[in-house]
C-alpha cells in the first residue's frame, strides 16, 4: 500500500521544497512573485536555478526542459543536459537563472496561423513561476509560456494567464465597492477527466483507432449501457491495478487525484482531482492525460481520450468546474442566505451576462472534430449554451427580475424511513446533468469540453467575458451615493436582459431546442459553424480590451483551428477509404464467395434443395458489397473536392455539411455487413470484443 504522505509532491519543486532549500530572502522574493505577481530579477533566478538543479539531480535528473503548450493542443519539451565541459576532459553540472527564465525553441515548426514564416524560426519560452517545476523520468520540467520573436503568444498558457490577471483586476475593483482590501484573486478549476480503457491488442488491430483515435466503423454492441450496470460498478482488477499506479504517479507529481470510478459506458472510466489554480490545473490535467496513455500499455491496455471513440454509446467529456477565490474566500459560495449576499449576486449576474453575451464564443472554445460527435447526442450537453441555476437561485433571480419579494427556503430533512439510517438535510436544488453550464453549489460546471481538449481555451473565454461584465458594473457603480440601492437596480436590469440564457429543464429534449430558437439562442452544431464567431469584431474587441489577444493573435488561432479541423477530417477520410477498400471489402467478398460455394455445393448434391438461409444471406451480401463500393466512390469524389477548396472556412463548411454525411453513409454500409459476415471472416475486433473484455 502506498504511503501517500511520503509520495505526494515528492517530484515537485513546490513551496515546501523551496522553503527548505532557498535562502530566506530568496524564498520571500520568489513568494512575492508567485503570490503577488511581483517581477522576478535575475539574481533571485540564479539562486533558484541552482537549488532547483541540486534538488533535481538528487532525484536522478540529468536534463532540464522548458515544458510548454503550443497551439497544437498537446505539450512540448526539448531536453538539455546540465552537463558543462570545463576543458580538461572533465565536466560539471550547471543550470543558470537565465536558462531557467528563458529558452529558445523553433517557433516556425509549431502551428502559428501565419504568424511566422518558415525562415523566421526564433521563438522564446518564459518560465511561469506560479506553476511548479517537476521531475518526469530523468528530466526537470519547467512550465513555461511560448512566444514568437516578435512577441505574439504561440501557446495556450499565455492567454490564460492574461485572462486570470484581467479577472483579478475587475474582481478587486468590485470588492473595493464593498469596502474590502485588494487581495490575490485566483480562478480555480477542477477537471473531471473521462476516458476509455480497452485491450491493447484490440487497439493495435484497429487501424482507425491507431490513426484517428476513434472507430470509423463498427456496429453497436449487442449489449451497450442500457442496463446501467457499469456506472459506479466494481472496477476490473486489471483496470484497478492501472488506476492504483496512476494515483501513485500523479500524487508524486503533486496532482491531487481524488476520485476514480466506472463511467456510464462499458470500458469507460473517470478520474477527478481536487481543484487548484487555473494555470496549474491545466498543466496538471495535461500531465494526467500523458500519464494515462503511457501507463496503460504496462497493463496490456490502451487509453482512449477521443471524445467519441465508439458510436452508439456515451462519449467522453472533461467537466470544467470553475470558481473564483479572493484570499481564502470562494466568491461563488452563496452562503446561507444568498438573497442577502449582494456580493455573490453581483458575481452571479456577471456570469449570467457573460455567458449570454458570449455564448457563441464559449461554444467555439470547445469545438473540435471529435466533440462534434458528442455534443447534443442525448449523452452530453446540447450544442446550445444555457445556464442551470436550480430552484433556489432560480427563484431569487425570478424575484429580482419581477420586483417581488423572495420568500426564502430552508433545508428540509430527508427521512429515508429506516431508523438506523441518518437523517440529513436535503439540498435546496438537484443537479442537472443535461445542462452545459450548471451551478453546483459553490461553482459552475461547464460540461461541454471534450475529453482530449486543453481547458485553457474555454477558461480564457470565461474569465475574459466575466471580467467585462464586472467592469461594466463597477464603472456604473463607482461614485454612486446609494450603492446598495443602485447595485440592486443594476442587477435587476441586467438579469432582465439576459434571463433567456437560464434554463432549468431537460437540455436533451427536442422541446428545448425549439424553445432555445424562440429565445434567440445560438445552436452551432458543428465546428465549421462554430468557428467564425472567433473573428467576429465583437470577439476581437473583447480580447483586445483586456489585453488577452491581439487581433493578429485571434486570427492566427482561428486559422489554426480551421486547419486542424480540416486536417483531421482529411485523415479520417483517407483511413476510411483505405480500410473499406483493403480491409472490409476483401473480407466481405471472401465470405460471400464461400457462401456461394456452399450454396452451389448443396445444389450439386441435391438439386431440389431450397437452401433458403444461404440464398437469403447471399442476397444481402452481394448488394451490400455494391453499396460499400458505391459509398467509397461517393466519399472519394467529395473528399477530393474538399481538399481542392482553397478558402479554409469554405473547406471546413464543405467537410461538415457534405463530406461528413458521406462518411456516415460509408460507415453504415460497412456496418450492415458486419452483422451478417461470419465472425471468423470479420477482419477487426468488434465492439463486443473491445468493450467487454475480462
Amino acid at each position: 500500500m502506498s504511503n501517500v504522505s511520503e509520495i505526494y509532491g515528492s517530484k515537485v519543486f513546490n513551496e515546501h521544497v523551496m522553503k527548505e532549500r532557498l535562502p530566506k530572502d530568496t524564498y520571500k522574493a520568489l513568494m512575492k512573485t508567485i503570490k503577488e505577481d511581483a517581477p522576478l530579477n535575475l539574481e533571485v533566478a540564479n539562486v533558484v536555478a541552482h537549488a532547483m538543479k541540486e534538488w533535481a539531480m538528487e532525484l536522478g535528473a540529468t536534463h532540464y526542459s522548458h515544458w510548454f503548450q503550443p497551439l497544437s493542443g498537446v505539450t512540448s519539451e526539448k531536453h538539455d543536459s546540465f552537463l558543462d565541459p570545463v576543458g580538461d576532459g572533465t565536466a560539471i553540472m550547471t543550470f543558470s537563472g537565465r536558462e531557467l527564465i528563458q529558452g529558445e525553441p523553433d517557433a516556425s515548426s509549431f502551428p502559428n496561423g501565419g504568424l511566422r514564416a518558415t525562415f523566421e524560426a526564433r521563438g522564446y519560452t518564459a518560465w511561469d513561476p506560479t506553476s511548479y517545476a517537476f521531475i518526469k523520468d530523468e528530466v526537470l520540467c519547467i512550465p513555461t509560456a511560448f512566444a514568437s520573436y516578435t512577441g505574439e503568444a504561440l501557446d495556450k498558457k499565455t492567454p490564460l494567464l492574461r485572462s486570470m490577471t484581467a479577472l483579478s483586476q475587475q474582481i478587486n475593483r468590485m470588492l473595493a465597492l464593498f469596502g474590502e482590501e485588494p487581495c490575490k484573486v485566483t480562478t480555480t478549476i477542477g477537471a473531471e477527466q473521462e476516458f476509455f480503457l480497452i485491450p491493447e491488442s484490440d487497439y493495435a488491430a484497429r487501424e482507425d483507432l491507431v490513426l484517428t483515435g476513434r472507430t470509423l466503423f463498427g456496429f453497436s454492441p449487442c449489449k451497450g449501457q442500457e442496463l446501467e450496470e457499469h456506472y459506479f460498478g466494481a472496477i476490473r482488477p486489471t483496470v484497478n491495478n492501472f488506476m492504483k499506479e496512476l494515483d501513485d504517479e500523479l500524487w508524486a507529481l503533486g496532482i491531487s487525484a481524488k476520485t476514480k470510478h466506472n463511467e456510464v459506458a462499458p470500458a469507460q472510466h473517470e478520474l477527478a482531482p481536487i481543484y487548484t489554480t487555473a494555470n496549474r490545473a491545466v498543466d496538471e490535467n495535461l500531465l494526467t492525460m500523458e500519464k494515462m496513455r503511457l501507463l496503460a500499455g504496462k497493463y496490456g491496455l490502451a487509453c482512449l481520450l477521443h471524445e467519441k471513440p465508439f458510436e452508439g454509446i456515451n462519449g467522453s467529456g472533461k467537466h470544467n468546474n470553475w470558481a473564483v477565490s479572493a484570499g481564502n474566500k470562494n466568491l461563488l459560495d452563496p452562503g446561507d442566505n444568498p438573497q442577502d449576499n449582494l456580493r455573490f449576486l453581483v458575481l452571479l449576474t456577471a456570469v449570467i451576462e457573460a455567458v449570454d453575451e458570449y455564448q457563441e464564443l464559449l461554444r467555439m472554445s470547445v469545438a473540435s472534430a471529435g466533440n462534434d460527435h458528442r455534443l447534443g447526442a442525448n449523452e452530453a450537453p446540447p450544442a446550445i449554451i444555457s445556464i442551470f441555476l436550480g430552484d433556489e437561485l432560480g427563484a431569487i433571480v425570478d424575484a429580482l427580475v419581477e420586483d417581488q419579494d423572495y420568500a426564502g427556503s430552508q433545508k428540509i430533512p430527508l427521512d429515508l424511513g429506516v431508523e438506523v439510517l441518518p437523517k440529513f438535510p436535503k439540498d435546496n436544488t438537484d443537479r442537472n446533468r443535461t445542462s452545459p453550464f450548471a451551478f453546483t453549489g459553490n461553482k459552475f460546471e461547464f460540461r461541454m469540453p471534450g475529453s482530449n481538449v486543453n481547458l485553457a481555451d474555454c477558461n480564457v473565454v470565461l474569465n475574459t467575458a466575466v471580467a467585462k461584465s464586472l467592469k461594466a458594473f463597477v464603472d456604473a457603480m463607482e461614485g454612486t451615493k446609494n450603492f446598495r440601492e443602485d447595485a440592486v437596480a443594476y442587477l435587476k436590469k441586467t438579469l432582465r436582459e439576459h434571463r433567456r440564457i437560464i434554463f432549468n429543464g431537460d437540455g436533451y429534449s427536442e422541446e428545448w431546442e425549439q424553445e432555445a430558437a424562440r429565445r434567440g439562442l445560438a445552436n452551432n452544431k458543428n465546428t465549421a459553424d462554430a468557428l467564425p464567431c472567433f473573428v467576429d469584431p465583437k470577439s476581437i474587441a473583447l480580447f483586445e480590451e483586456f489585453g488577452i489577444l491581439t487581433e493578429t493573435e485571434v486570427r492566427s488561432r482561428y486559422e489554426i483551428k480551421l486547419e486542424k479541423y480540416c486536417k483531421l477530417l482529411n485523415i479520417e477520410c483517407r483511413v476510411m477509404k483505405r480500410m473499406a477498400r483493403r480491409t472490409y471489402l476483401p473480407a466481405i467478398a471472401k465470405f460471400a464467395g464461400v457462401t456461394a460455394e456452399h450454396l452451389a455445393l448443396y445444389k450439386s448434391v441435391r438439386a431440389d434443395a431450397a437452401c433458403v438461409a444461404h440464398q437469403r444471406l447471399l442476397d444481402k451480401l452481394l448488394p451490400g458489397i455494391d453499396a460499400v463500393d458505391a459509398a467509397i466512390y461517393d466519399l472519394h469524389e467529395k473528399h477530393l473536392h474538399a481538399e481542392g477548396v482553397a478558402d479554409l472556412q469554405e473547406r471546413a463548411n464543405y467537410y461538415a455539411h457534405v463530406v461528413v454525411p458521406a462518411m456516415e453513409a460509408l460507415r453504415e454500409s460497412v456496418d450492415q455487413m458486419e452483422i451478417i459476415t461470419g465472425r471468423d471472416y470479420w477482419p477487426v475486433p468488434s465492439y463486443n470484443n473491445m468493450l467487454f473484455y475480462v
